[in-house]
C-alpha cells in the first residue's frame, strides 16, 4: 500500500498571494471571524514567532515594527481555490480522500513509476494551474504519509517531496530519530508531554515502544498509531461521504440585543446550511438552534441555550427549515442580553430518495417547492452568495450584526463584480 498526502503550504496566505504577488516574501497573517485572532501565517510571520490563535490587537506594535500585513478571512475564495486544487488531484489517482480544505490523501498503490518524480509532477501541475505551493509525503500508511509530508515541508533538502517507501529502514529510523513524537498524526501536546515523561521523545522512540504496553498504558488509539508507524495500515482511505450534521454559525460583528436581528441571522444561517444539504442530496429530520452571550465579558448578564426542533417529515426546503428554526428561537430567546453568537445545526440527515410520500402528501406542492429551491441555488451559484435569500434575513448592507471583515480581499473567483481588473 502506498499513500500520498498532498498539502497546501500556508493555505489561506497562499490563496491571498495568488492574486496579490506583492505579498510574496512579506510577513502575512489571515485573521479569524471579526478579525479576532490569527488563523494562518506566512513563513515570514512564523519567523517572527507569531503563534496560531494570537489575538490581533496584541500584535499591533509588532505589526507596525515589521510591516506585518493582515487580511480578514475570505472563506469564499479559499473554498473555491480548494475545490480547484482537489479537482486537479483527482486526475492523479483513482481514489482520493479529501481530508480538509488544504489536505488530500491519494491512493498510489500499484503505481510502478518513480513516485518522487510523480509527486514533483503533482506539485508542478498544481502550481501551474492554480498557483498554490504544495508538499507531498508518501508512506505505506496514512500516518506515515502525514509524517513524510511534515519532512517534505520542514526540510528544504527534500525539495517538497518525501517518499518514505523508497528509503531503507536504516535511513527511515535515522530520519525519525530527529523528529519529535508530537509531530505524529494524532499525538497532541498533552499526550506528547506524557510520552516525554517516560522517555519517549522522538518518533523512533515511539516506534520502538511495545504496542501492547502502549495500549495498556495509554489507549487503543495510540496503539493503532504505533502500528501505522510500523507500516501496518489501520486507517482506511475513505471515499467522500455525506456529512451527518451540517452547521452554520458565526460570531456577530457587534452585540445583538433584539429578537429581530437574531431572526435575521438565524434565517441566513438556515439558508446557507440548506444549500449544503441540497448539494449533498440529503434531507434533515430536525434543526437545532443555539444562541449565547459573550463569555469573555463576565460583567455582562450571561446566557446560553439551544433547542432541537424535530420536523414532521424530513426536508431540504429552506422555508420549512426556517419556520422550524424561528419557532425554536422564540422558545429560547431571552430579552435583556447582548448576544455574541448564534447558529443552526441540521440533524438527522438521510438520503433524500430514501423517503416516500404518504397518502396525505401534496406531491405537486412539494415538486413546485423543490423547483423553487433549485432556482434559488442556481441563481446564487451564478451571481454569487446572498444574491437571493429569504426576505426576513434582511438586506446585506444593513445587517448590523454581520462579521467585521475590514481587510477582506475580493472574492476573485466567485463573484463577477469582484473579478481582478487588468490594465493594458
Amino acid at each position: 500500500m502506498k499513500i500520498a498526502l498532498v498539502d497546501v503550504n500556508n493555505c489561506y496566505v497562499s490563496c491571498e498571494r495568488v492574486f496579490n504577488p506583492r505579498l510574496e516574501g512579506k510577513p502575512v497573517v489571515v485573521l479569524s471571524n471579526n478579525d479576532g485572532c490569527v488563523v494562518a501565517r506566512s513563513a515570514e510571520a512564523k519567523a517572527l514567532r507569531i503563534a496560531m490563535g494570537e489575538p490581533w490587537f496584541k500584535l499591533k506594535n509588532l505589526a507596525n515594527k515589521h510591516g506585518i500585513i493582515a487580511h480578514s478571512s475570505n472563506y469564499a475564495l479559499y473554498a473555491d481555490m480548494s475545490n480547484r486544487f482537489m479537482s486537479i488531484l483527482s486526475n492523479f489517482a483513482p481514489h482520493i480522500e479529501i481530508y480538509s480544505i488544504d489536505e488530500c490523501f491519494l491512493d498510489l498503490s500499484g503505481f510502478s513509476m518513480d513516485l518522487t518524480e510523480y509527486a514533483q509532477e503533482i506539485r508542478k501541475k498544481v502550481w501551474q494551474w492554480v498557483g498554490l505551493p504544495v508538499c507531498v509525503g508518501i508512506g505505506s500508511t496514512k500516518t506515515l504519509s502525514k509524517l513524510a509530508n511534515h519532512v517534505a515541508k520542514k526540510k528544504p533538502k527534500w525539495n517538497g517531496v518525501c517518499d518514505l517507501t523508497a528509503l531503507p529502514s536504516v535511513l527511515q529510523h535515522q530520519l525519525f530519530s530527529g523528529i519529535d513524537a508530537g509531530e505524529v498524526w494524532g499525538v497532541g501536546r498533552k499526550l506528547q508531554e506524557s510520552l516525554n515523561a517516560i522517555g519517549i521523545k522522538s518518533v523512533l522512540d515511539l516506534i520502538n515502544a511495545g504496542p501492547v504496553w502502549i495500549r495498556n498504558r495509554f489507549s487503543v488509539t495510540l496503539a493503532r498509531t504505533l502500528s501505522e508507524l510500523n507500516g501496518i495500515p489501520c486507517i482506511e482511505l475513505e471515499e467522500a461521504a455525506s456529512k451527518h450534521q451540517i452547521m452554520s454559525s458565526r460570531s456577530f460583528g457587534q452585540p445583538v440585543k433584539t429578537f429581530s436581528d437574531l431572526s435575521e441571522s438565524i434565517t441566513l444561517y438556515v439558508a446557507r446550511a440548506a444549500e449544503k444539504l441540497r448539494l449533498q442530496g440529503s434531507v434533515a429530520g430536525g434543526i437545532q438552534v443555539h444562541i449565547r452571550t459573550n463569555p469573555f465579558k463576565p460583567d455582562d448578564p450571561q446566557y446560553s441555550q439551544g433547542v432541537i426542533m424535530p420536523l414532521m417529515a424530513p426536508t431540504d426546503d429552506t422555508l420549512k427549515l426556517n419556520r422550524a428554526a424561528l419557532a425554536g428561537l422564540k422558545r429560547i430567546y431571552r430579552p435583556g442580553h447582548a448576544y455574541a453568537k448564534a447558529g443552526v445545526t441540521l440533524v438527522g440527515l438521510s438520503t433524500k430518495h430514501q423517503h416516500s410520500a404518504d397518502l396525505l402528501t401534496d406531491c405537486d406542492a412539494i415538486e413546485k417547492r423543490s423547483m423553487l429551491m433549485k432556482t434559488m441555488d442556481a441563481i446564487n451559484m451564478k451571481y454569487g452568495k446572498n444574491t437571493l435569500d429569504p426576505g426576513i434575513s434582511g438586506i446585506t448592507e444593513r445587517r448590523a450584526w454581520s462579521m467585521k471583515r475590514g481587510n477582506r480581499t475580493p472574492a476573485y473567483t466567485t463573484d463577477w463584480n469582484e473579478l481582478p481588473i487588468a490594465l493594458a
